[in-house]
């Protein structure tokens, strides 16, 4: 499919402020998934410095900063994508990683350290651990311990488990709190199933991006999670839609957390109290390529 999206965002302030330099994630990534074609950029008012730079996670980020308050801060960007995945499952697993438990080499475990571990703030070490580690046996189970069969059926089982609630602003939730109310917004459903994949021992990782959606509907930045599959790298499952990601989806960024993947990332100066209000539009265009 190719893609054109065009994304505008607003920070009105009720007063003048001074701004931290903002980091922003809104330049699609290029890879063997999907091909960015063009990428522009447009920033009101102009900053004094911008630099462009690879971050750990390996997405493009473009660094900004003001020397003057400003009132408003507006972004809007185009892009131009080629997504190729037609088949998500367009891979062979190492014969080893095909079914539970996944170990490892120790060279690759050292590598996908980060993506094992407990998500900050929220992961498994709460009270309420036995609910998330019930579903993933449950899954477990349901698979016959296949660890593909896995991934698609909890990803199917989030989705019918879990009403979806949008949820424009704050952070992720926690997956038992998730779990427990029965509903959520896209970055819950992608923290929960990457809760429960890190804590039968694959590697997870937060996706933030576009989703096709309806062409004539309205668009919202969409989450899912990654999951390194040995013989297929990283692979984009989608609890909010209940399926695997093939070429319907677009990439933005991808992190340990989705606290490090959001679209821009920055802080007032210190010592200002001031009212923001943050406005998003997102026009999708969408043909066959």
């Amino acid at each position: 499919m190719r893609y054109k999206i065009t994304h505008t965002t607003c920070y009105s302030y009720s007063q003048a402020v001074r701004l931290r330099p903002h980091t922003i994630l809104l330049c699609p990534r290029s890879d063997g998934a999907q091909c960015l074609k063009q990428f522009d950029i447009q920033i009101e008012p102009p900053p004094k410095q911008q630099t462009y730079f690879l971050d750990i996670n390996g997405n493009t980020c473009l660094k900004i900063s003001f020397e003057d308050a400003l009132s408003a801060l507006k972004i809007t960007t185009t892009s131009e994508v080629v997504t190729q995945r037609e088949n998500p499952f367009d891979y062979l697993s190492e014969p080893w990683a095909l079914s539970f438990p996944v170990d490892y080499p120790s060279g690759l475990a050292a590598q996908l350290s980060p993506y094992l571990a407990a998500l900050p703030g929220r992961g498994l070490t709460d009270a309420n651990m036995p609910s998330v580690l019930e579903l993933a046996q449950s899954v477990v189970q349901k698979s016959g311990g296949n660890v593909g069969q896995f991934l698609t059926q909890l990803a199917q089982d989030i989705q019918s488990r879990c009403n979806y609630q949008q949820r424009l602003e704050g952070p992720a939730l926690a997956p038992a709190v998730t779990l427990s109310q029965g509903s959520g917004t896209c970055r819950d459903f992608a923290v929960l199933f990457m809760a429960v994949c890190r804590a039968v021992g694959l590697a997870a990782r937060f996706v933030s991006g576009y989703q096709e959606g309806d062409p004539d509907g309205p668009h919202d930045l969409h989450a899912w999670a990654e999951v390194y599959v040995p013989g297929g790298g990283w692979r984009g499952f989608d609890p909010t839609l209940g399926l695997a990601v093939s070429d319907r989806h677009i990439v933005l960024s991808t992190a340990i957390a989705p606290e490090q993947a959001g679209p821009v990332i920055g802080q007032l100066q210190p010592g200002q109290t001031v009212q923001t209000t943050l406005e998003s539009n997102i026009e999708l265009e969408a043909w066959a390529k």
